[in-house]
């Protein structure tokens, strides 16, 4: 039996979804964005519980994700937000709808979508209202509209963009631009089109803080896994993903010995150390070592010592009454995730979906 798990809770994803899901307007459709192993965790088990919970639509970053989720018997709509002109074939094949974000990527999809013999295969426009990523500036949408009326392999199943900063009510001038500049661009191509696509431009802090920007739909992503960013909010939601270790060995150190590699931990008082076997080889950074992150043992904070090896961490416990063969939580239910990321000027995202594909996903309360 694996040391190291992921602990993947279904009913805390249940919770959140319906916490989320009571914040949108009635008739409003809920995306719940699956990406990076949704969100680090285990993507199919994720999708499986939204879609008996009757999500709207599920959206990926690229193809493989969208196969890998078709594969596991996913059968909602799957938006793919990042599409790549080389995955076209895999797409269609699966069923699943690009993002045309580029006067290139449309042409290449129209193309595909050609020799695959489709017709009015469902696609998706961005607009770039902002964020200078991906999508078409305010300006292109006679062009557009053009390009959509000359062929029939292709239909328009949604507009949307994406929000900059709606978590920083300090930028709230700057998203309230946002909207209005969105809702220009839909207005034109509806106006230009025989029928109505769905619009949607909320992320997870869209929702919870602009609900007049909610339009026919909203994408939900790390709301779902249990982060609102902002303290208040993750009251309300609870964290889907808990990482978990054991103690391997507990070390006496004396005065003037080191830990780790580099010696870069050295006793400066007699103190207990602990091993854990994970390291960076299972996302946890070298930039949480030397006292700057830390795990949890019975409730308390233990101080990473030195540097983080590859496979392993050495904590400090000298103020823990702890044995080998404890547990040990890294993050989630009782160890805050902001709080740890935040030591290393990071965010909940990043090591959620740091946590390496070899760490074992245990799927609890399903």
């Amino acid at each position: 039996m694996a040391a190291t798990v992921l602990e993947i809770d279904l009913a805390a994803l249940t919770h959140n979804f319906n916490y989320l899901k009571a914040k949108v307007k009635p008739g409003v459709q809920l995306l719940a964005v699956a990406k990076a192993f949704g969100y680090g965790s285990d993507a199919v088990a994720v999708a499986g519980k939204l879609e008996s919970l009757g999500v709207d639509y599920f959206a990926v970053a690229y193809a493989e994700e969208g196969v890998a989720l078709r594969d596991g018997g996913i059968t909602t709509p799957i938006l793919v937000l990042h599409p790549q002109m080389g995955s076209f074939e895999a797409m269609i094949d699966h069923f699943l709808e690009p993002n045309l974000y580029s006067y290139r990527v449309i042409d290449a999809f129209i193309a595909s979508a050609k020799a695959k013999q489709q017709q009015n295969y469902p696609v998706h426009i961005k607009f770039n209202t902002g964020l200078n990523r991906l999508g078409f500036k305010p300006g292109n949408e006679d062009q557009l509209l053009k390009i959509l009326k000359a062929t029939k392999a292709i239909q328009l199943k949604s507009l949307f963009s994406h929000l900059v900063a709606s978590e920083d009510l300090n930028e709230k001038e700057f998203t309230l631009n946002q909207i209005s500049t969105f809702k220009n661009c839909a207005k034109k191509m509806i106006d230009g089109l025989s029928y109505t696509p769905i619009l949607h431009q909320s992320n997870t802090s869209g929702i919870l803080n602009f609900p007049e920007a909610q339009f026919d739909m909203v994408r939900t992503g790390i709301g779902l896994y249990g982060y609102g960013n902002d303290p208040k909010e993750d009251t309300h939601l609870q964290p889907v993903a808990t990482l978990k270790s054991v103690i391997s060995q507990i070390h006496e150190i004396q005065v003037g010995e080191s830990v780790g590699y580099n010696r870069a931990h050295i006793a400066k008082k007699p103190e207990r150390s602990a091993t854990i076997p994970l390291g960076h080889a299972d996302g946890i950074s070298r930039e949480y070592g030397n006292g700057k992150g830390y795990v949890t043992i019975k409730g308390k904070k233990a101080p990473i010592l030195g540097n983080v090896c590859m496979d392993m961490v050495m904590v400090n416990v000298t103020e823990i009454d702890c044995e080998e063969g404890d547990e040990v939580i890294i993050f989630g239910k009782g160890a805050p995730l902001p709080e740890l990321a935040k030591k290393v000027g990071s965010i909940s995202y990043e090591l959620l979906t740091a946590i390496s594909q070899r760490v074992k996903r245990k799927i609890i309360n399903s």
